[in-house]
């Protein structure tokens, strides 16, 4: 069993009508860096996750989450 990085990053953004690339230029990483933090492809150092989770006014751990993937 081993937990995997989960996250809300595209429902907050969504939510907010804001393009991946407005949130990488709001946290000064690229473009890239923001679809693969959506599809669990990359965990952020605590610094970005601190600064994403300041941008939409709520925690780290309301954003990025662990979940066990215990499928066989």
């Amino acid at each position: 069993m081993m937990a995997e990085l989960k996250t809300k990053l595209k429902e907050y953004r969504a939510s907010r009508d804001m393009k991946q690339g407005d949130l990488a230029e709001l946290v000064g990483v690229r473009r890239e860096t923001i679809i693969r933090l959506e599809k669990g492809q990359y965990n952020p150092s605590l610094k970005l996750a601190m600064d994403i989770a300041k941008v939409f006014g709520t925690t780290v751990e309301e954003l990025f989450f662990y979940e066990d993937s215990d499928e066989i």
